[in-house]
């Protein structure tokens, strides 16, 4: 077999695993904004909720019910609550996963 064939087969193999990987580390927003929403307390637990910039408010009916430690797990950086209102940090993914929490709630 000739070298440049194999330098074009090893560079093909590379864009392969390259895009394997790429595929594997993007998050998947969907299932991430239906955890949230679970950890919340369920959707009817929801009243309304929006973002602005890094941070994701939402106003709940019981915030007794929030699984705190599973947001955090969830990539939260920090929660801030204030009476049924949870103010939390995601950073840039706190637009995304506002989107998909619009279209399930």
């Amino acid at each position: 077999m000739e070298t440049w064939l194999q330098y074009v087969i090893i560079g093909v193999a590379l864009v392969i695993v390259c895009l394997i990987v790429i595929k594997l580390n993007k998050r998947d927003f969907r299932i991430e904004a239906n955890k949230l929403i679970n950890y919340l307390g369920g959707k009817d637990n929801i009243v309304s909720a929006e973002c602005n910039m890094s941070r994701f408010k939402v106003l709940l009916k019981d915030v007794s019910i929030v699984n705190k430690e599973a947001i955090e797990k969830l990539g939260a950086k920090g929660i801030v609550e204030i009476d049924n209102q949870l103010k939390i940090i995601f950073g840039a993914n706190a637009h995304q996963l506002k989107r998909y929490i619009d279209d399930i709630i």
